[in-house]
């Protein structure tokens, strides 16, 4: 028996309208949310669990500058990206969150950390943090 699995994802927010994109960005949004799930679904058939394939499914949408997350965030009104991130395990209710980092790659990974190796749930703020090695 061959397992089902199901992925959703969004590339961030905010409304790109159809009639406002040529038919060559079309393709490349449509790319860039293909080869997110392929990531996710590539975990998964390799027997990983679903919070790495989110993890991993996000990571490649805040990798591509086309999507408002990580690299293709939209600049604030003091010219800075802001960005949020977070990520659940249903499994256990375990949450981590940021909310408002500069200056992180992947702001997932860094939710994903607060949720491992935290006693917190979401640090936001401009102060730099440490967590646990």
């Amino acid at each position: 028996m061959n397992p089902v699995y199901t992925i959703a994802i969004h590339g961030g927010a905010g409304t790109i309208r159809r009639e406002d994109l040529s038919p060559e960005q079309e393709k490349l949004y449509l790319q860039g949310l293909e080869a997110a799930l392929d990531k996710g679904f590539s975990l998964l058939e390799k027997g990983g669990d679903a919070v790495q394939a989110v993890l991993a499914a996000v990571k490649e949408l805040e990798d591509n500058i086309l999507f408002n997350a990580g690299r293709g965030s939209v600049f604030g009104a003091d010219g800075q990206h802001e960005m949020d991130a977070s990520i659940m395990d249903g499994s256990n209710l375990m949450a981590g969150a940021v909310a408002a980092v500069k200056e992180i790659k992947n702001p997932v990974e860094l939710a994903y950390t607060i949720m491992k190796e935290s006693e917190h749930v979401m640090l936001t703020g401009e102060e730099p943090c440490s967590l646990p090695n």
